[in-house]
């Protein structure tokens, strides 16, 4: 079964954070399904917010890796609502 979540991610200082976090993202771009990042340099941030469809540890494992990057501040929502793994034909 899987669940929809929501990464809301604030990158202090993206300039040294950003190669590190997009690495990471590319490692489960099997449950990114969408994202958007919000530029702030004039406060020298960057918010980005990225839908996941995926199984509660693939979505955990995503969320503590980001977490333990150095200036990322991550907050995750999780759906109650699980959806059934579809196979693709």
């Amino acid at each position: 079964m899987e669940r929809i979540a929501v990464i809301s991610v604030i990158l202090e200082n993206p300039e040294q954070s950003q190669h590190r976090f997009n690495d990471c993202i590319a490692e489960f771009k099997g449950i990114v399904k969408g994202r958007m990042g919000l530029p702030m340099p004039e406060h020298t941030l960057t918010v980005i917010a990225i839908t996941l469809l995926g199984s509660l540890d693939a979505i955990n494992t995503l969320t503590g890796r980001l977490g333990r990057i150095p200036h990322v501040q991550v907050k995750t929502a999780i759906s109650k609502k699980e959806i059934a793994h579809e196979l693709d034909s």
